[in-house]
């Protein structure tokens, strides 16, 4: 994950970009940060567990892996960011 400065027109996708988490100017994802601050790495990694714990009960099991694999990188990134 490295967060870019992409325009909207960009096409949605329901992992990476999902259409009803990008409504306004700001993602919906920054704007956790932005309210969690550094309690954001928290947030992420709970994400990771929910998509992996559930990915066998829905739908497409392959799009929670990848909705985990999204919010894992993010931490990883924010980890890096702060250092380690």
């Amino acid at each position: 994950y490295v967060p870019d400065a992409s325009s909207k027109e960009e096409q949605y996708d329901p992992v990476d970009r999902p259409r009803h988490y990008a409504t306004s100017e700001v993602e919906c994802i920054d704007y956790i940060h932005m309210m969690l601050g550094s309690g954001v790495n928290d947030y992420l990694r709970g994400q990771v567990y929910k998509y992996m714990h559930r990915h066998q009960l829905k739908g497409s099991q392959l799009e929670d892996c990848k909705k985990a694999q999204f919010y894992l990188s993010r931490l990883i990134y924010e980890l890096e960011q702060q250092g380690g």
